[in-house]
């Protein structure tokens, strides 16, 4: 028998900084994921190389509405976003769903890796659905989250629609980066009021009770009016807004289209009053901050002085015979940044 030489496999172009650029600004998906993939990779090259294609898309972006979702656990947030995300579609949206999933640091995966949720979005040629990257601190999934939004916005998604999949810090940190925060709640208010985070409600800019439909009904307007009286208790985040209370379907379909007419109506508003241009701007202030910090935290643990010294430091704190001020001054002298503290 004559062995029958099988040609070797074609080796995946390696693209340039130009090519990302290019291939991003068409809009075609398959370049758009690579971006994405350039941006996650723990490659020095490839970091460099994605701050570049970064920069040179900067002016291509900050043009799409910037909006969070979350929601209590059973909600239905991935039916809401998938019928949100179609309907917009609809009316002749580019839509980006992305995700914010603190939880997959801890397990490795992503809730959203197994492709089987929001599939019908997903095969929607106007749409783009990514999960969060799969791994790294909390600060970096947001990193690469905020960098994602920017390549999609570039790509020409004009609605980017940012999920919190995990619970807790996650919110808030959506909150930070997005133009407009809704939160989705469940019919039957009375028990559910008792449990929610106050800050939660403090940051909505929008309250949806989903599951509005059969019934639901009757619970769900109880619910939509115990969050209206818990609403005017607290001052709004907002001079210019007061944050509504509608009810929805994502499941039937309901009332999506007025809660977009609500957010279409708040990025008027405040856009005309310039307070949506100088949010983005803290933002992004606040994102280099938080960046900064992150980064000496990192460079503290990684330094082979510290190292030395933090066993010993952190026992004498525990056993009480060193202050957690003169700890601190051990650590950062050995950091090399001094002893003051302020």
């Amino acid at each position: 028998m004559v062995a029958v030489k099988m040609p070797a496999p074609s080796k995946r172009k390696q693209l340039s900084q130009e090519d990302y650029v290019a291939g991003v600004l068409s809009g075609e998906r398959g370049f758009l994921g690579r971006a994405i993939t350039l941006i996650e990779s723990r490659n020095p090259r490839h970091q460099k190389m994605a701050q570049d294609v970064l920069q040179a898309l900067l002016p291509h972006t900050g043009k799409a509405k910037r909006i969070g979702i979350t929601g209590v656990p059973g909600v239905g947030k991935s039916t809401f976003i998938e019928a949100f995300g179609c309907s917009l579609i609809d009316q002749g949206s580019k839509v980006a769903v992305l995700a914010v999933d603190p939880t997959s640091n801890r397990t490795g995966g992503s809730i959203l890796g197994d492709k089987t949720r929001m599939q019908k979005l997903g095969n929607t040629d106007n749409a783009f659905v990514r999960p969060s990257p799969s791994s790294g601190t909390l600060g970096g999934v947001t990193r690469k989250t905020r960098e994602t939004m920017l390549l999609c916005e570039a790509a020409g998604y004009d609605v980017i629609l940012i999920e919190t999949v995990g619970v807790g810090q996650s919110e808030t940190t959506v909150a930070e980066m997005v133009d407009f925060f809704l939160v989705l709640m469940l019919p039957g208010a009375g028990d559910e009021l008792q449990g929610i985070k106050k800050g939660v409600l403090e940051i909505a800019d929008m309250i949806a009770v989903n599951k509005s439909d059969g019934g639901n009904e009757r619970a769900a307007r109880a619910a939509a009016a115990e969050y209206r009286n818990a609403l005017h208790i607290m001052k709004p985040a907002s001079p210019n807004w007061q944050p509504p209370v509608l009810r929805c379907s994502g499941l039937k379909n309901i009332g999506l289209d007025e809660i977009w007419q609500q957010i279409e109506e708040y990025h008027r508003r405040l856009t005309a009053t310039g307070e949506l241009p100088e949010k983005r701007r803290q933002q992004q202030l606040r994102w280099m901050w938080n960046m900064i910090e992150d980064q000496l935290f990192s460079a503290l643990h990684a330094n082979e002085q510290v190292a030395d010294v933090l066993p010993r430091v952190e026992k004498e704190v525990l056993a009480g015979t060193l202050t957690p001020t003169l700890a601190v001054q051990q650590v950062l002298s050995a950091f090399g940044l001094g002893t003051a503290i302020q």
